[in-house]
């Protein structure tokens, strides 16, 4: 019966494989959950992370391929390749020790650390090839010297400067977000980062210098019976696991963002309700009224007692007329300006944050200089097209959104392109379709919505009112 040792030794090369993969699919997960339109820190630095899994994973494989190679590629070629093996794990780290710097506060980051990384790489280098390599006749002692350094240097340092920087970073920036189970992940991924900056960084191969010619794989080896990339592919998988698991914070963000857009469509309507009654209803009525008062102070006597009333009675409905007036132009306050050019509202509607973060949205003006629109009639063009750029970041999963306006005479058409799954056959008409829909004909057009590789909603509307 074999030993858990001998065990391990026996399986080796499978071992290499699985620590290789974790780390690999660590990198190429991040890469793939990554969210360009993110607005979370986190997303631009998880970019180092990912860089470190794929960096590391393919030097884990170095170490199983390489030998292979051996059988038929010469010596000086296997020398070269094992140069950029060393070269490789030595990057991984700074791509470790990047992330860290990355993630943590900036309030106890100094301008010194930004040149950190680059001074460990560079020392590395000069032990390495400048003081270990020339006239050392045991290439394999050389291995082990420089794999040594990497990990005293840059690993271990780079390893505990990204568990500590992760754990600060969730802290401060996604535990107020209210998601205790993301929190959770992060921090055992923070935890688990640590403790592979001590297995990773501190047990090297035996070397002839202090503290690795007491503390390396092979006295760990024989101390715990398995060899440390066995520990080292464990924490591997948790922190995959974690990190992969943590990621959710970007769907649950987009999430919240369309969340936060159904909301403010609910509001725009509703301040629209309301400016629509004070219009139609409140001023109308107290105006009515106040020519009624008026009317009937002039069947006064003048200077009486009822004269002054009534007159105060005017003074007062107008300045009620006057404080509805100032609540309806504020209700209007997010309608555009009567004289923004129409390629300059598009233009806003496409630097909106809440489209743009989500879809890349692109406009193309084929416009008349001479013909705009009244404030009316771009206000409701302008709520249509929000409208339809709302549906599509809530409800298309596009990437891309064009929005074409087009002078084709009498009218004016613009078209709302999106390249997502498009619209249902029967869609559910919901407020949205039906505002939109109402305020085409308000403005004496159509709307029309078809699928063609996506969403197209063709709005064509009359120049004139």
């Amino acid at each position: 019966m074999i030993t858990f040792s001998e065990f391990f030794q026996f399986n080796r090369e499978l071992i290499l494989f699985v620590y290789g993969l974790v780390f690999f699919i660590l990198g190429f997960a991040i890469i793939l959950q990554t969210r360009q339109s993110s607005r979370l820190d986190l997303a631009r630095n998880l970019r180092w992370l990912a860089a470190f899994g794929i960096a590391h994973g393919f030097y884990e494989w170095g170490d199983l391929f390489i030998p292979i190679q051996a059988n038929y590629l010469g010596e000086t070629t296997i020398q070269f390749l094992y140069y950029l093996h060393k070269i490789l794990l030595a990057v991984s780290f700074i791509c470790l020790f990047e992330f860290g710097l990355a993630v943590l506060p900036s309030t106890r980051r100094t301008r010194g650390f930004h040149w950190a990384s680059i001074t460990l790489f560079i020392l590395w280098i000069f032990f390495a090839f400048f003081v270990a390599l020339p006239g050392n006749p045991d290439f394999n002692l050389w291995r082990r010297t420089a794999n040594a350094l990497a990990r005293y240097f840059i690993g271990f340092p780079g390893g505990m400067l990204a568990a500590y920087g992760l754990r600060a970073h969730t802290l401060q920036r996604i535990k107020p977000l209210n998601v205790p189970k993301i929190v959770q992940m992060f921090r055992i991924a923070g935890v688990s980062l640590g403790v592979y900056a001590v297995v990773g960084g501190l047990v090297v191969p035996p070397v002839n210098f202090f503290p690795g010619n007491i503390v390396n794989t092979d006295t760990f080896t024989e101390l715990i019976g398995a060899p440390p990339l066995v520990f080292r592919s464990l924490v591997g998988m948790i922190t995959a696991f974690t990190i992969i698991r943590a990621m959710e914070i970007f769907s649950l963000e987009t999430e919240r963002r369309i969340e936060q857009l159904e909301q403010q469509q609910i509001i725009n309507a509703e301040q629209e309700r309301l400016a629509r009654d004070l219009h139609d209803g409140a001023i109308q009525k107290v105006y009515t009224a106040g020519l009624l008062v008026e009317s009937t102070a002039r069947l006064a006597e003048p200077e009486s007692e009822i004269d002054k009333r009534l007159k105060r009675a005017i003074v007062v409905l107008n300045d009620s007329i006057l404080d509805l007036r100032r609540n309806l132009a504020e209700l209007h306050a997010h309608s555009p300006s009567a004289h923004e050019p129409l390629p300059e509202l598009l233009q806003k509607i496409a630097g909106n944050p809440s489209y743009n973060s989500m879809v890349a949205v692109t406009v193309k003006a084929d416009l008349s200089a001479g013909k705009s629109l009244s404030a009316m009639r771009a206000s409701h063009m302008y709520a249509i097209v929000n409208e339809a750029m709302a549906n599509t970041a809530r409800h298309a999963h596009a990437r891309n959104v064009k929005i074409h306006a087009r002078d084709i005479g009498e009218q004016l058409s613009i078209e709302i392109r999106d390249d997502g799954t498009g619209i249902p056959a029967e869609p559910k008409n919901g407020y949205g379709l039906r505002n939109m829909r109402d305020r085409a004909r308000l403005l004496n057009g159509r709307i029309e919505f078809e699928n063609d590789k996506g969403t197209v909603v063709t709005l064509t509307i009359p120049w004139n009112d």
